[in-house]
């Protein structure tokens, strides 16, 4: 098969697009345009459904999380008898991991992503669950999703369908900000212009591609034209984003926190960014939050050698996590949203990245799941030899949401076991 001569391309004309269409996923301004308070003026009584996924980074203590036997019924070991007020509210897995995600502390990127081989050169990310998520059900509040961390390294959990990292905002007091603080007239006007600014640029980004259309092959023409549909998906959500930032953000009864800046006390820390999280979502102003937990703070611990004094240390560390965890679920769960609370309309992912710290363990990782909707109460228990691909409930948490997701990751099937309620 003969193709007609391709002049080549100037490929700084490719590079200027490529610029633009790089930049523009990171914009802050690209949210949706229907909220609570549109969805209601519009007569819409859809149940929200809602996602929040967390991972904290330096693994969790196996022997105080894992129940000892499968199923229900089973006796709470002590991570879980912290959350037992919860127990039918969550489920506990064990014998999972994410095929091919290794690499130590390599791995904590790949945690809602399953991509393999994150510590292999030339390694690129995918798209992440939460983000996945986002796509689908995030048209219907001001933040399409809340990428947010614990640490001052710029780390995140959230990655965009070309791997690139997704910046998470770590400040509580920035993030109060940015939920609840309305900008004044002039900074609003402002917001709007740069919105507007944006959407000129992909104007003339539409235009250049155009142009170079006349002179590629029939497969960059099909490359180009599903880009150009992109363009024309971030234009809607822009012109959404000009409409937002006219309106009014909610009022909530809570004061602006203030950053804590001592690295010891990230327990204090994730119970403020745990109460934004809530706050957020009982606004209905997200429906989806990543949080990645960065405790490298006590690293050294973690390899403790099974040393009594330092696993006693760690044990400390990781109950002020559960502690935390715990008072994050009590208050979805004391949080009504019509007939059921906030509780049954959030599934919260929690988990690690790291089945053991310890020896650097990339396998048998400690996960659960809570709430959403689904039917919990029970520890499902696979191979510690075999894994079972944690990916799979990451299919049916997409699910759960109402999205028709038949794969994420490596995983082709939902979780063997969960049930929805």
């Amino acid at each position: 098969m003969t193709h007609a001569a391709i002049a080549p391309l100037d490929r700084r004309s490719v590079l200027r697009g490529a610029g633009i269409a790089v930049a523009l996923p990171f914009l802050d301004a690209m949210r949706p345009a229907f909220g609570a308070s549109a969805r209601k003026a519009a007569g819409q009584g859809a149940v929200p459904r809602r996602m929040v996924c967390i991972q904290t980074n330096q693994g969790i203590m196996p022997q105080f999380f894992f129940p000892e036997k499968p199923g229900r019924g089973f006796a709470l070991p002590p991570y879980l008898q912290i959350l037992a007020s919860h127990r039918e509210r969550f489920t506990v897995f064990s014998g999972v991991s994410l095929p091919g995600v290794t690499g130590g502390h390599q791995a904590e990127k790949c945690f809602i992503t399953g991509t393999p081989h994150p510590d292999q050169n030339g390694f690129r990310n995918d798209i992440s669950l939460d983000q996945v998520a986002a796509e689908h059900v995030g048209n219907k509040t001001r933040h399409p999703s809340l990428v947010l961390a614990m640490t001052t390294e710029g780390k995140t959990l959230s990655y965009t369908r070309n791997g690139s990292p997704i910046p998470a905002e770590s400040s509580p007091r920035r993030l109060f900000q940015k939920l609840f603080v309305q900008g004044k007239p002039g900074e609003v006007a402002e917001a709007v212009e740069a919105l507007r600014m944006g959407r000129s640029m992909m104007d003339f980004l539409g235009g250049e591609t155009a142009r170079l259309s006349r002179s590629l092959s029939g497969e960059d023409k099909a490359r180009l034209d599903q880009y150009l549909s992109s363009v024309r998906d971030l234009e809607k959500r822009m012109h959404s984003a000009e409409e937002w930032e006219q309106k009014p953000k909610p009022v909530v009864a809570r004061g602006q926190p203030d950053d804590i800046q001592e690295a010891m006390r990230f327990v204090e820390k994730t119970d403020q960014m745990f109460d934004l999280v809530r706050l957020a979502i009982e606004t209905d102003s997200t429906r989806v939050v990543s949080l990645f937990i960065d405790t490298t703070v006590i690293h050294n611990i973690t390899h403790h050698g099974n040393r009594p004094e330092m696993v006693a240390e760690l044990r400390s560390h990781e109950e002020g996590q559960f502690k935390a965890l715990n008072r994050f679920l009590s208050a979805l769960a004391q949080a009504r949203e019509g007939e059921a609370d906030l509780l049954d309309r959030t599934q919260v992912l929690y988990g690690t990245c790291m089945g053991s710290a310890n020896s650097h363990s990339n396998v048998n990782l400690p996960v659960l799941l809570a709430g959403g909707g689904f039917r919990h109460g029970q520890h499902l228990a696979f191979s510690t030899a075999n894994n079972h691909n944690l990916a799979t409930l990451y299919v049916s948490m997409l699910q759960r949401l109402g999205i028709e997701a038949g794969s994420f990751a490596s995983a082709k099937t939902t979780m063997r076991g969960l049930e929805m309620a």
